[in-house]
């Protein structure tokens, strides 16, 4: 018997969040108030435009950094696709990532292997942050760019980019920060951060699905990946989707205008989770760092279960979360960022990924404790 909608506990935040209600109503008045081209010289147009520029003078404004830096794209895969493609030089050369990266940053430097480009993975430890003690022994020289998940997806693990980012200004090499798991959710700041190019996606901070985007140093050279007109200063052909990048700035500007104590909130809320677990369905693991990881993210193992079966009973039982990224769902094959954090079999094929956001409350974690439990014994015993 399925579990009624209103009563179904959604803890797969990671993976998209519910829009705001106040992002939803915004986004439709925009459709239906400034629905014109921004590109278009007439009042209409004019208007858009003006709805345009200020959603992008307030996500600069939001991120420190100037607005022509912002490019509005579809979303992180876009932005990630756009910052790997657009800073190579075409000559042959290694790019630089952290082992266990996002399928968008992996996929595409694998598209990029034809031409000579190859990957040079920077090892994580089982705490999957990156081993600080290689970097000195790589080759700088033959790096063209180095791309880095700020905030995992999956573990919720956040990287010390401070070490990195001052070999990349030194050696003059483009950083770019895979940030969409982590704005919104931690504090950042563009110019501080040392980063030539960040990505983030608006659906993962509760804005809406079909919008990102990418902030770029204003003088790096970036070639565009899409041509046709010159929308975005020339880096990202195609007509501008106004109402959303406006629900995107309201989302990141009500996100962020609390966030501290919203990140408490939730850091609590996910402790509750994590220590009742431990209590009642023991044994379990946790997976990656607990001390430098996203306030909302926890990814535990139930050792002795397979992660589908698990997956689908949690389901049945009315509770939503994941095996881990979104994008490789259908997969059987392990994580890519399990195996490199050097997790035992028994840990990963049992692991699951519980991330909560501002909408969820005591009551209904609680009641996830309760079912949660209650299907890992039934499965177990």
């Amino acid at each position: 018997m399925s579990i009624p909608n209103s009563q179904r506990i959604f803890l797969d935040n990671n993976s998209t969040t519910q829009p705001l209600n106040e992002v939803v109503d915004l986004v439709a008045e925009q459709y239906r108030t400034h629905y014109a081209n921004p590109g278009s010289t007439h009042a209409e147009g004019r208007q858009a435009r003006r709805v345009l520029e200020d959603a992008r003078e307030q996500m600069a404004s939001l991120l420190g950094s100037k607005p022509q830096e912002v490019i509005f794209t579809s979303g992180g895969t876009e932005a990630i696709n756009l910052a790997i493609q657009g800073f190579l030089t075409g000559i042959p050369g290694e790019i630089a990532l952290t082992d266990g990266e996002h399928p968008a940053t992996v996929n595409t430097i694998r598209r990029l292997s034809s031409q000579g480009i190859k990957k040079r993975l920077l090892k994580i430890g089982t705490d999957g942050r990156i081993d600080q003690s290689q970097l000195p022994q790589l080759d700088w020289e033959r790096i063209q760019l180095v791309t880095i998940i700020l905030a995992h997806n999956e573990t919720g693990v956040i990287q010390e980019i401070a070490p990195i980012a001052a070999i990349c200004e030194e050696k003059g090499i483009p950083l770019h920060l895979d940030c969409v798991q982590a704005i919104g959710k931690i504090p950042f700041n563009f110019h501080e951060s040392g980063a030539t190019a960040i990505s983030l996606a608006a659906h993962k901070f509760h804005g809406p699905r079909g919008i990102g985007a990418m902030v770029v140093k204003e003088g790096a050279r970036l070639l565009p990946q899409l041509v046709g007109g010159h929308q975005e200063r020339g880096r990202r052909a195609g007509t501008e989707p106004v109402a959303l990048a406006a629900g995107m700035a309201h989302a990141l500007k009500c996100m962020l205008q609390d966030r501290e104590s919203q990140s408490q909130k939730i850091a609590a809320l996910r402790d509750r989770l994590q220590q009742a677990l431990t209590e009642k369905c023991a044994p379990i693991v946790v997976n990656g760092s607990q001390q430098h990881r996203l306030a909302n993210t926890l990814n535990i193992s139930f050792p002795g279960l397979d992660g589908e079966a698990l997956l689908i009973s949690l389901d049945l039982a009315g509770i939503s979360c994941s095996l881990g990224s979104a994008c490789a769902s259908g997969s059987r094959d392990p994580a890519p960022v399990m195996l490199a954090m050097n997790c035992e079999e028994s840990v990963y094929r049992s692991a699951v990924r519980l991330s909560l956001s501002i909408l969820n409350t005591s009551e209904e974690i609680e009641e996830a404790i309760r079912r949660i439990s209650r299907v890992v014994n039934q499965l177990r015993s």
